[in-house]
C-alpha cells in the first residue's frame, strides 16, 4: 500500500504521476480538510474536490483548479441579488457541493460522502479525507483579525501580513476511519509536495496521525514544495517563516524533523543534498517541477526506490 498526505495541486499532480507508476488500486491518499468551508449553505471541499478532478480527468486545464468548460449561471444570479462574489462557485461544482452537503444534512460522513464522489468520477484510488469532524484552519494577521483561511487566501489574495496560524476544532477530532490503518499498514508513507503549513501539518494536527506515522513500520518519504528557493503555486514561502522555518528545501525539511526518512529535491537545489544527508535523512536530487505527467511518474519511481533503500 501506498499511503499519500495530501493537500492541493501539487498533491493532485504527485498523484497523477504515482498511479503511472504503481497499482492506483494501492494508493490511498489521505487529505487535508483544513481549507473546507460553508459557501451559501454548502460544504465546500477544495481540496478534495481538485484532487478528484484532477485524476478524475476533468480538472479545468489552465487554472488547474475547477472544473472543464464550467459556467457560471448561478454564480451571476446571486450577484444579482447582491452577494458577494469573492468565492464564486461554477455550476458543474455546484452539484458536487449539493451532493455532500445533501449527505451531510442526512448524517452522512464526509468519508463515505468522499466515496460516493470518487466514484461518480472514476477516481481510481482511495481518497480519504483527515477527518469526519469541522476543522478549520484559521490565520491570524498582523492587524489583529482572526481569519478563515479561504478568507485569507482567495478574498484577501494572501496580502495581510501573517502572524501566526492554527486548525480550530483539532483537539476533539479524531481521524477518518482508515487513515490510521493506511498509515500503519502502508509499504511506503509519502508527504506530498503540498504546503507545508496549511495542508501537511493541517493533517498532522489531527490526534493520532503523527503518532501513527511515528509507529508505522514503513518508510516516510517526503517531497520538497520549494524549488530554487521559491514555491511553485500558494503562500509557504509567507507562512513558513512565522513557522521558524527557511523557504528552502533544506527548511522544510527540518520543519518536518524527525517524521522523514528520506528527503527528494529537486536538481535546482541539489546543492542542500549534503546539509540534509547530514542530519540523517536520506536524500536525492530530481526533477521536481510536475507540469509534465511523464516527469511526475518519475518523481513518483524516485520516491519508491528511495523509499527501497531506507529503513527505519
Amino acid at each position: 500500500m501506498y499511503t499519500v498526505l495530501a493537500g492541493g495541486v501539487g498533491a493532485a499532480r504527485f498523484l497523477r504521476g504515482l498511479i503511472g507508476t504503481v497499482d492506483p488500486a494501492e494508493v490511498v491518499a489521505i487529505v487535508n480538510v483544513g481549507d473546507d468551508l460553508d459557501r451559501f449553505g454548502l460544504r465546500i471541499c477544495p481540496d478534495l474536490d481538485s484532487i478528484t478532478y484532477w485524476l478524475g480527468g476533468v480538472v479545468h486545464p489552465d487554472q488547474q483548479w475547477g472544473r472543464a468548460d464550467e459556467r457560471f449561471t448561478v454564480a451571476a444570479e446571486l450577484a444579482r441579488f447582491g452577494h458577494d462574489d469573492w468565492f464564486t462557485l461554477g455550476d458543474r461544482d455546484l452539484a458536487v457541493h449539493l451532493h455532500r452537503s445533501m449527505r451531510l444534512h442526512a448524517g452522512a460522513p464526509l468519508s463515505a460522502i468522499t466515496a460516493e464522489v470518487s466514484a461518480a468520477f472514476d477516481v481510481p484510488v482511495n481518497l480519504l479525507p483527515a477527518t469526519d469532524d469541522r476543522v478549520e484552519t484559521r490565520i491570524t494577521t498582523a492587524d489583529g483579525r482572526d481569519l478563515h483561511f479561504q478568507e485569507y487566501w482567495v478574498r484577501e489574495r494572501g496580502a495581510p501580513e501573517v502572524t501566526g496560524t492554527h486548525l480550530a476544532g483539532a483537539g476533539s477530532a479524531q481521524p477518518a476511519p482508515g487513515v490510521v490503518e493506511a498509515l500503519l499498514d502502508a509499504d511506503v508513507v509519502i508527504l506530498a509536495p503540498s504546503n507545508p503549513i496549511v495542508s501537511i501539518d493541517t493533517i498532522l494536527a489531527i490526534p493520532g496521525i503523527r503518532e501513527a506515522l511515528h509507529q508505522t513500520p514503513a518508510p516516510v518519504v517526503g517531497v520538497s514544495p520549494i524549488i530554487g528557493g521559491e514555491v511553485v503555486r500558494g503562500m509557504a514561502h509567507r507562512l513558513l517563516p512565522q513557522a521558524g522555518a527557511e523557504v528552502s528545501a533544506r527548511g522544510v525539511a527540518a520543519h518536518y524533523g524527525d517524521l522523514l526518512d528520506a528527503w527528494v529535491i529537486d536538481d535546482r537545489d541539489a546543492d542542500q543534498v549534503a546539509d540534509i544527508t547530514a542530519t540523517g535523512v536520506a536524500c536525492t536530487a530530481t526533477d521536481t517541477l510536475m507540469d509534465d505527467p511523464d516527469v511526475a511518474a518519475a518523481l513518483a519511481r524516485t520516491c519508491l526506490d528511495l523509499a527501497a533503500e531506507t529503513t527505519r
